[in-house]
């Protein structure tokens, strides 16, 4: 940003805004007083100036009547964007996904959205893309469990506000289904959507990938076109041993070809044939080393949306050949489209809390 305005501020914000061995903002002392600069903070380019000050009655008339103008056309002044890098984001600062819980979803969008925070620069929150086309499958990959299932659960709920009901079903994995009966998240945020969606801890891992892997056989170029969304969303996959690819070495003493499919490939056959039919794969795991234990290096091209946490260097360098994430804080992360060969750096939302589930009830998803 080229172009800065500091009013009075201390120290080492002044270095924040301006160049470091620019301290002028620290030696500001009048009510309104303020520096202009076009130069990116440049000591030479200083330009002070005093604010014009209005009464307040003066003041808030004026803005009362731009109030009422903006109401009359019917346009919504857009958000503020203030910049908090020791905070998470907060998802009700998503006036884009507001917008969309507040309407109705007639046909199903040629390109899904999954919001997964707030930028580091001024533009739109940071979105994953899902379209009908190989590779269109998210990986998180990073050690916070809470921070992987927030990305997770707002990715639920941005991607169902843009279908109808009956075009759209999630099916969820996760280790911990059981553990807080209904109180837990998914099953909160099922209760609350009016769209198909299915949970399963380990032991129902078998049934659902069975199911779904009859899905995708039954979707073909053609047949596939008009059939509803399917989200594969899996949380801690390196829980979920049954994923883990099978030994090629393995020998079976049953060896009929018409065997039903394990798990593991049907998991493997969801990420590499699942994009151009509308099945997609949203998954969450802790280290590279997980990473590549349950998902074959042919297959990581398929993920061709990652989201990164702070890591090691040889991770990162691993997942999105850089090492940038090393560098990221508590509350920053990177958003990866190899597609499109993007590197972001973002903040990801914070655990919404029950307040907020009461915020998105919907006749539809």
């Amino acid at each position: 940003m080229v172009i800065r305005i500091a009013l009075q501020c201390n120290e080492a914000d002044a270095a924040l805004i301006m160049e470091d061995d620019n301290p002028a903002p620290r030696m500001l002392t009048r009510p309104g007083e303020g520096i202009y600069n076009d130069q990116a903070g440049a000591l030479a380019a200083n330009s002070p100036f005093q604010i014009v000050w209005l009464p307040e009655e003066e003041r808030d008339a004026v803005l009362d009547k731009v109030n009422g103008l903006a109401s009359k056309v019917g346009k919504l002044p857009p958000a503020p964007i203030i910049f908090e890098g020791n905070a998470p984001a907060d998802v009700r600062d998503n006036m884009e996904l507001k917008k969309l819980r507040s309407s109705t979803s007639s046909a199903r969008p040629v390109t899904a959205r999954a919001w997964l925070g707030a930028p580091n620069s001024i533009k739109g929150p940071t979105e994953a893309q899902f379209q009908r086309q190989s590779g269109s499958h998210l990986l998180v990959v990073g050690q916070s469990a809470e921070r992987a299932l927030s990305l997770l659960a707002i990715g639920i709920v941005s991607l169902a506000a843009q279908y109808p009901p009956d075009q759209v079903e999630f099916v969820i994995l996760d280790p911990h289904a059981y553990d807080n009966g209904a109180n837990g998240y998914f099953q909160k945020l099922a209760a609350k959507l009016s769209c198909k969606i299915r949970i399963g801890g380990p032991a129902e891992v078998p049934a659902l990938m069975g199911e779904l892997a009859a899905e995708l056989e039954a979707r073909g170029p053609s047949s596939g076109r008009d059939a509803p969304e399917v989200f594969l969303v899996v949380h801690d996959l390196q829980r979920f041993k049954v994923l883990r690819p099978d030994d090629e070495f393995r020998f079976s003493v049953d060896d009929d070809a018409s065997a039903e499919a394990t798990p593991s490939q049907a998991f493997a056959n969801l990420l590499g044939e699942g994009g151009p039919v509308g099945m997609h794969v949203l998954a969450a795991t802790d280290t590279w080393n997980n990473v590549s234990r349950w998902i074959p290096r042919k297959l990581m091209a398929e993920f061709e949306m990652r989201v990164l946490f702070q890591m090691s260097a040889n991770d990162s360098s691993n997942l999105i050949d850089s090492p940038a994430a090393t560098t990221l804080g508590l509350h920053r992360a990177l958003f990866h489209n190899e597609h499109y060969g993007t590197l972001e750096t973002f903040r990801p939302y914070a655990m919404p809390d029950d307040a907020w589930l009461e915020e998105i009830i919907m006749e539809r998803c």
